[in-house]
């Protein structure tokens, strides 16, 4: 495996590439652009790349669909670390480019949903197309594909575009969280302001499913922070669930809610315990009474004191 090799969504000039470039030990890794959240990950899996940063979610459009299905599904892998980044976009264009001039732009899929109300007001005719990233629509624009891109407004450079906007956005203080993946192993200590990210496959459809399964968090004052539901593909009504938990598998509020999980679910893939981006333990919430290490420790002290005979 290579150790210092780390994928991404490419090409050069996407958000994710932006993102990685945040964290410190980028600048002693060699940053490969892949075409695929698929094929960045694959790598890891394949031994060719130590890690891989990819979206997991947007703060406009909620989870990256394809990146939940690729952790869900074959090698297990596992999330290490995560990265929140502002999103804003610029429209690239070809120097000489006026806004009349546009009648055709593209861009990530996610980045539609940011930018539609700029653009029914800017360009109410212009036709929409989708891109494999938005670093790949500024490519596309430049090889004279189609006459604009939403994208980040560092991608202008490398594609030798110009922003001709800025600073679009339809929601305020929009961002995405990416997540650097890697091979399955021990899980990082905890810090005290942890996440935890779950998959979780639905057993038999009767009334409550759901409901029994987040019950195994709620009980033991695990707080839901996402939960996403994708199909199986093994027909309709069949569906597994991305699920996102304060706190560490080491916290015994953490540990017993998945064991929970493990005994009520046909299926559970843990994909990780890592530090959340922007938050420290000041910034966590009070843990509910009852629900803290200390108060686990006494419980099991007061049922062994129960089953040995002594009051």
């Amino acid at each position: 495996m290579s150790a210092t090799r780390y994928t991404y969504l490419g090409p050069e000039g996407t958000f994710t590439e932006a993102a990685l470039r945040t964290l410190p030990e980028a600048a002693t890794r060699e940053l490969v652009p892949m075409v695929s959240v698929t094929a960045a990950l694959d790598a890891v899996r394949g031994g060719e790349a130590a890690a891989a940063l990819v979206p997991i979610e947007n703060s406009v459009e909620g989870g990256v669909t394809t990146t939940l299905d690729e952790l869900a599904n074959g090698e297990p892998l596992m999330i290490y670390r995560e990265v929140l980044l502002p999103i804003t976009f610029a429209l690239l264009v070809r120097p000489d480019t006026h806004l009349s001039d546009i009648k055709t732009v593209t861009g990530h899929p996610v980045a539609q949903p940011q930018v539609r109300n700029w653009l029914a007001a800017k360009l109410p005719d212009a036709r929409w197309e989708s891109a494999a990233s938005n670093a790949d629509g500024a490519r596309l624009v430049r090889d004279g594909r189609y006459d604009a891109a939403f994208a980040g407004e560092f991608a202008a450079r490398t594609y030798g575009l110009e922003p001709l906007v800025t600073q679009i956005h339809d929601a305020e203080n929009a961002e995405t969280r990416f997540v650097l993946v890697g091979r399955s192993a021990r899980p990082s200590a905890p810090t005290g302001a942890d996440r935890t990210s779950l998959i979780i496959w639905l057993g038999n459809d009767h009334s409550g499913a759901l409901l029994e399964l987040l019950q195994e968090l709620a009980v033991r004052g695990v707080n839901l922070m996402l939960i996403q539901s994708r199909p199986t593909g093994a027909g309709i009504g069949n569906y597994w669930f991305a699920v996102d938990a304060e706190g560490h598998i080491t916290e015994r509020r953490v540990t017993e809610a998945v064991m929970g999980l493990k005994r009520s679910a046909p299926k559970v893939r843990f994909l990780g315990s890592y530090p959340r981006a922007g938050v420290t333990p000041k910034d966590v919430r009070t843990l509910r009474p009852g629900t803290s290490d200390g108060e686990f420790v006494k419980a099991v002290d007061w049922l062994t004191r129960i089953q040995d005979g002594r009051p």
